[in-house]
């Protein structure tokens, strides 16, 4: 049975959604980066040295072998859509389509949509700068999803569904708190509303739906965030939510 080293954020949803829709047993171990346990020193030797959730650890990988830990989303789909043969075209200009768009999702719409969360939500002070600009580029993604999906009439790379939407519709379910119009942008509204209507997608999206802390508390944006002061070593540079 496949751990799943989770807390119910996009990154964590993008794997839960991965193993309902996939059908995979697994067990899901809490990692409560509110405390910050993803720095604990069994986590960083164990799991993940970079400090995040989701990983995975599949006993029983595809060819047999030692047990697999794999850590970033990303590639946590990657892996399970070559474990189950799901969700990933073995044909070649299909496959690099889905493998576009989930690159596009893990380094600009994530990211984007993290900074502009941070700087709405989180920032012990108001910076209009940020604001505005990461605002203007998470608006300018929306753009170029919506016109993708204009152009494919189904899902992002496609008329299938794959890893590409699986990794997309975490971020995009945040539209509200991003001030973002979904009414704006049509064509990803269509989407999401399919999307989001899969039983496996709502499934991974209700994994640990208790564990999520409806106010940041003063100890978790400690963790997440740090002071400010630049006292932490190296390796405990917080990052915000996963």
């Amino acid at each position: 049975m496949i751990e799943l080293h989770y807390w119910p954020t996009p990154n964590g949803w993008t794997c839960s959604i991965m193993l309902e829709e996939c059908g995979l047993p697994y067990r899901m171990v809490p990692v409560n980066i509110g405390r910050g346990e993803q720095f604990t020193p069994e986590f960083v030797a164990l799991i993940n040295p970079h400090h995040k959730m989701p990983a995975i650890i599949d006993p029983e990988p595809l060819g047999g072998g030692a047990p697999m830990q794999v850590s970033e989303a990303g590639a946590i789909l990657v892996y399970l859509a070559g474990k189950t043969g799901r969700f990933l075209p073995t044909d070649g200009l299909a496959r690099l389509q889905v493998l576009q768009w989930l690159m596009w999702q893990v380094s600009g719409l994530g990211p984007m949509t993290g900074q502009n969360s941070h700087f709405l939500q989180y920032a012990s002070e108001k910076v209009p700068y940020a604001i505005t600009r990461y605002g203007n580029e998470l608006r300018r993604l929306y753009g170029v999803l919506d016109h993708q999906l204009g152009q494919t009439g189904s899902h992002v790379a496609g008329p299938e569904f794959s890893i590409a939407d699986i990794a997309i519709l975490p971020w995009i379910r945040m539209h509200n708190a991003q001030r973002i119009d979904l009414s704006a942008f049509a064509h990803i509204g269509r989407w999401y509303e399919t999307v989001l209507a899969r039983p496996g997608v709502q499934r991974g999206l209700a994994l640990g739906r208790e564990l999520r802390a409806p106010v940041l508390s003063a100890a978790a944006r400690e963790a997440l965030f740090g002071s400010g002061s630049g006292a932490q070593s190296p390796g405990r540079q917080r990052r915000g939510s996963d």
